[in-house]
C-alpha cells in the first residue's frame, strides 16, 4: 500500500467511490466492488459530509451483498477523531451482514497527512463483526487497540508514522487464531512509535497467532534494531513473506538479519527503502537469491550529512 494516492483495490476487490448525491453515475453489482465512502477533502470537494452520504449508501445500495468498505476521509480528521465512524459502522452491522473487509482512514497527504489522522479504539469493529477476514488502519494518533479476541480476521494492517507502544502491545497480545498477514508501520518518535522490539515479543517468540505467514515491521526508525530481533525469533520459521521495508535498514541491520536463523525458506523478503551499501546489497542477494528467495532492495536510500559529521536518515512515511 501506498500513502501517496487512494487505494484502487482492496480485498481483492476494485475500489469504487460512492457518489455524491448529485451525480449521476450507474452503481456496480454490491458485490463486485470494494466501496469508499469519503466526507469532502482538498483533493475530493463537495458539501455533503461523511456521515449523511453513508446513510445514502446504506438506502441506496443492496448492504446484504456489501463486502467490502473503504472509508476516506471524515470531517476535519486532522482535529476529529474515527470514533462516530467507527459507531456508525457498528450501528450497521445487520444491514452489513456479508462484510469480510474494512479499510479505516484511505487518506493521501493531500487529504491529510498520517500523522495528523486523529483514529479512536477501533477494536469495538472487530466485535461487531465476527465475519471480518480483513481488516486496515491508516493513522496513529489517538489510536486505540486493546487486546481482543476475533476468530476470522486472517489480515491486519497498521499503517502510521509513528505507532505507539501500547498498541503495538494490544496488537501482539490479542487473540487471533486465523490471523496470517501482520503488518504494522512502526514509525518514528517523533510522531508517537515509541515502541521497542521487546513490545514485539509474543509475536516473534511464536507464541501469538499460530496461522501467520506474513509478517511486516516497516517503516521504522530503529529497524536495524527491529531486524536483529527478527533474526533470532522463532516466529520466522514458519513465515513465507517477511517484509522490512521502509525503515531506517543500514548494513548493521542487515548483517545481523543474515548472521542470525537461515532465510533461505523465504518465498519474498521485502528490504526496499534501505541504506544498505552495494557490498552489503550484493551479500544479501549471495545469501538469498540462489535458493529461490525473492529479494526486494529497491529504493536504495543515501543519508544526508549535517555538516557537523553526523548523518541524517529517514523512515519512507513520519508525518
Amino acid at each position: 500500500m501506498t500513502v501517496g494516492t487512494h487505494l484502487q483495490e482492496f480485498h481483492g476487490l476494485p475500489v469504487f467511490d460512492f457518489p455524491g448525491a448529485d451525480a449521476r453515475v450507474e452503481l456496480p453489482a454490491a458485490d463486485s466492488v470494494a466501496w469508499r465512502i469519503s466526507a469532502p477533502t482538498y483533493s475530493d470537494p463537495g458539501d455533503e459530509l461523511w456521515e449523511p452520504r453513508f446513510e445514502r449508501f446504506l438506502k441506496t445500495v443492496d448492504t446484504g451483498r456489501v463486502r467490502a468498505l473503504v472509508i476516506g476521509g471524515w470531517d476535519e480528521a486532522y482535529e476529529n477523531s474515527s470514533a462516530d465512524i467507527v459507531t456508525a459502522l457498528i450501528g450497521a452491522n445487520d444491514r452489513l451482514t456479508a462484510l469480510e473487509a474494512v479499510f479505516l482512514g484511505d487518506m493521501t497527504g493531500e487529504d491529510c497527512e498520517i500523522s495528523w489522522i486523529v483514529q479512536s479504539d477501533v477494536t469495538p469493529l472487530l466485535a461487531a463483526y465476527p465475519a471480518l477476514r480483513e481488516f486496515g488502519v491508516r493513522g496513529g494518533s489517538e489510536l486505540a487497540f486493546p487486546s481482543v479476541r476475533h476468530t476470522g480476521l486472517e489480515t491486519l494492517v497498521v499503517e502510521t508514522g509513528g505507532l505507539p507502544a501500547e498498541v503495538v502491545r494490544g496488537i501482539v497480545g490479542s487473540d487471533l487464531p486465523a490471523l496470517e498477514k501482520l503488518e504494522l508501520w512502526l514509525g518514528t518518535d517523533e510522531y508517537g512509535g515509541d515502541s521497542t522490539p521487546e513490545d514485539l515479543a509474543p509475536l516473534l517468540a511464536g507464541t501469538a497467532f499460530p496461522a501467520l505467514r506474513r509478517l511486516g515491521l516497516c517503516d521504522s526508525v530503529i529497524q536495524d534494531a527491529v531486524a536483529a530481533a527478527v533474526a533470532g525469533a522463532p516466529v520466522v520459521a514458519r513465515l513465507e513473506r517477511l517484509d522490512l521495508s521502509m525503515g531506517v535498514l543500514t548494513d548493521e541491520g542487515a548483517a545481523a538479519l543474515l548472521d542470525g536463523q537461515p532465510l533461505t525458506h523465504l518465498a519474498h523478503l521485502d528490504l526496499s527503502h534501505h541504506y544498505l551499501s552495494e557490498a552489503m546489497c550484493e551479500r544479501v542477494r549471495a545469501a538469498l537469491v540462489p535458493y529461490g528467495v525473492t529479494v526486494d532492495l529497491s529504493d536504495a536510500q543515501v543519508g544526508e550529512d549535517d555538516g557537523d559529521g553526523d548523518v541524517w536518515r529517514y523512515v519512507a512515511v513520519a508525518e
